[in-house]
């Protein structure tokens, strides 16, 4: 009877999940649940307004990997799987995924033949009573193009005739689409912007800009009635002479109302902002990234502008150069490193007035494999490496900054590599997952996290204090956790200090939620 009971317990665990408590950090694993579609890729993970959460992720099939549509998942406050729906939708140019006010929102751009113009589609669905829709939200007139959407904006085409990129904010409350279309005589650039239930809350003609420069925007932020919407990215001057110590481009901030924009560049001589990322810190608007002390991509140190919401004038800049301590964080004893390829990931501000971000050094390669048939095939593969973290003083003066060194490669879903970070009291908590035991001591406070070589995969929490110091524990057990978890892209709870994971492999997923 006894070895019974022990056996029951044993199944009510396996089923019900399990619950975990070590250095603070507290996990439950959710039920594991079939799933018949192997190769898939996360698109968007939201709260459904009752404690629940929808999956959003589309999914492949075929001898070579083609996309076949979007699967709906629909999870209750205690991780059991309530509903899902496939919706078969094959030849799509997906753009985005989101979830908000009881729906599902996929956005595409497609090209009518019969109206010659390219068409921004929205399919919804209500994630209670599935039943998808057909929206379309703007129309632009344009012979075909190879590729109009403009996924990268570090290296835009601006010849092809027509391009077109979309830029959401960090919530999803509101986008904007900007559309540059140029054939002969006619230059014209007008930016679109809405709101999460696609009502239009204004149109901007940009096209007087277009005249002596191109613009490729890169990141976006909102005034918190969606009044004002501010655009940062390069501006690439078309007839300017340069001297061979200046670049093409400078980057500037657009502001954009119903009442009409304002712009400001950013030119300081000899120095070259890079990644510049708008955000507002209460009624102050910030624009902070990086900087080079010379015109190629490596970087020197953080780029700090404070500017009035209205007018844009700078009232404030700083330019923190990294220390040495840091450069021996990074490399250690050599003098010939450069730090470059970096990409902001989150920006968090603290309740003393503290600003806390974090990059990632990421970029792409590729190689020429052989396939099955004995040709030729083209692999790209995505690189994610170091994070640098820096906490900036309410002035905008650098207090520290700090590298953990890490190394990841992938050709599939990324969402399986990288990081996720969560600032709690002054404290920035890093989530990393590795077929690894254990990071390498490479020095004296310096280690390493590297991929791993094993099917299942350990998580792993990296926490800097206040002051910068850093310690890290195992936190999930590859025995316990027995499917990876897509550790860069959570569902995250602020008001609960608490971060859900999706976790999938082949035919198998479960969500696992971690608490701090």
């Amino acid at each position: 009877m006894f070895s019974k009971n022990i056996a029951l317990v044993l199944l009510l665990v396996a089923t019900l999940g399990m619950y975990a408590q070590q250095d603070g950090i507290a996990y439950t694993i959710g039920e594991k649940y079939n799933d018949r579609h192997k190769y898939s890729n996360l698109l968007s993970i939201a709260d459904d307004g009752n404690g629940g959460t929808v999956i959003v992720r589309s999914y492949y099939s075929g001898i070579v990997l083609r996309p076949k549509g979007y699967l709906v998942e629909h999870y209750n406050q205690n991780m059991e799987l309530l509903s899902e729906y496939n919706y078969k939708l094959k030849n799509s140019n997906f753009v985005e995924a989101y979830v908000r006010n009881g729906q599902v929102y996929l956005l595409f751009l497609e090209y009518n033949y019969d109206t010659t113009s390219y068409e921004y589609i929205v399919h919804l669905s209500p994630f209670t009573e599935f039943n998808f829709t057909k929206e379309v939200i703007l129309d632009i007139p344009s012979e075909p193009v190879v590729q109009p959407l403009d996924r990268n904006y570090y290296n835009r085409n601006f010849s092809s005739g027509f391009t077109t990129s979309v830029l959401f904010n960090d919530n999803k409350s509101a986008f904007a689409i900007t559309t540059h279309f140029k054939k002969r005589k006619k230059n014209q650039h007008i930016i679109h912007v809405f709101d999460a239930s696609l009502r239009k809350l204004m149109e901007h003609d940009f096209s007087d800009e277009v005249e002596e420069k191109n613009y490729a925007f890169e990141n976006i932020v909102f005034s918190e009635d969606l009044r004002n919407v501010y655009l940062v990215g390069k501006a690439y001057f078309k007839k300017k002479r340069f001297n061979a110590t200046e670049r093409k481009f400078q980057y500037e901030l657009v502001r954009i109302s119903k009442d009409g924009r304002s712009t400001q560049s950013f030119y300081t001589p000899g120095k070259f902002p890079e990644a510049l990322k708008p955000i507002f810190k209460d009624t102050e608007l910030l624009c902070i990234g990086f900087y080079a002390d010379r015109k190629d991509n490596r970087y020197n140190g953080i780029a700090y502008f404070k500017l009035n919401p209205n007018s844009l004038d700078i009232e404030a800049q700083k330019f923190n150069a990294f220390s040495s301590q840091f450069m021996m964080d990074k490399f250690g004893r050599e003098d010939d490193k450069t730090i470059k390829d970096l990409v902001f990931k989150s920006m968090d501000i603290t309740n003393d007035g503290h600003i806390l971000f974090n990059a990632e050094e990421y970029f792409t390669s590729t190689s020429t494999q052989a396939n099955s048939s004995g040709g030729r095939l083209l692999v790209t593969r995505y690189h994610y490496n170091d994070i640098v973290s820096v906490k900036l003083s309410p002035d905008g003066d650098m207090v520290w900054a700090r590298n953990i060194n890490k190394t990841e490669v992938t050709q599939g879903d990324g969402a399986y590599t990288s990081y996720s970070a969560y600032t709690k009291s002054g404290n920035t908590y890093f989530f990393i997952s590795t077929a690894s035991e254990n990071p390498q001591q490479i020095g004296a406070d310096r280690i390493m996290f590297k991929q791993g070589l094993g099917r299942n995969r350990n998580i792993f929490l990296i926490k800097l204090d206040e002051q910068g110091h850093m310690n890290y524990d195992k936190v999930i057990d590859d025995t316990e956790a027995r499917l990876p978890l897509m550790v860069s892209m959570p569902l995250v709870d602020p008001k609960d200090d608490e971060l859900l994971f999706y976790a999938k492999r082949g035919t198998k997923k479960q969500l696992v939620q971690v608490s701090l």
